[in-house]
C-alpha cells in the first residue's frame, strides 16, 4: 500500500479528504442511508439490505466508524448501529465549508 504523505497537507484538507473518502463508496452511502432510516441496525440487516457479504459489510462499517459517524450499542452478542448526529453535522459543516470557500475563491 502506498504512502499517503498526509503530513504535506493541513488539518482542514486532511479532514475533508477523510470524510469524502468514506462517502466515496456507494456501498457506504447505502449503508449510512439504511442506518439513518432504521435505528439500531445490525450487520445482518445491512447484509440483507445490500446483498453484500458479512465480511464486506464489517469492513465498510469499520471505515465509517473511523470518521466517528456511527454509534454502537451492544445487545446480547450483536452490535447495533445508529448515526452520531453531532458527527454528521460536523461532517456536513466541514465538507460544505470546503465547497463554499472554493466557490468564493473562484469568484474572486
Amino acid at each position: 500500500m502506498g504512502f499517503s504523505k498526509r503530513q504535506l497537507f493541513n488539518a482542514s484538507q486532511n479532514q475533508v479528504a477523510s470524510f469524502t473518502k468514506v462517502l466515496g463508496h456507494p456501498a457506504r452511502i447505502a449503508m449510512i442511508q439504511h442506518i439513518s432510516e432504521n435505528k439500531d441496525c445490525n450487520c445482518n440487516a445491512l447484509v440483507e439490505k445490500t446483498g453484500l457479504s458479512q465480511p464486506t459489510i464489517s469492513q465498510h462499517l469499520g471505515e465509517i466508524r473511523k470518521i466517528g459517524l456511527l454509534k454502537q450499542k451492544v445487545k446480547g452478542k450483536n452490535l447495533f448501529y445508529s448515526i452520531d448526529l453531532d458527527q454528521l453535522n460536523e461532517c456536513r459543516r466541514v465538507v460544505n465549508d470546503f465547497f463554499v470557500k472554493t466557490q468564493v475563491n473562484c469568484n474572486k
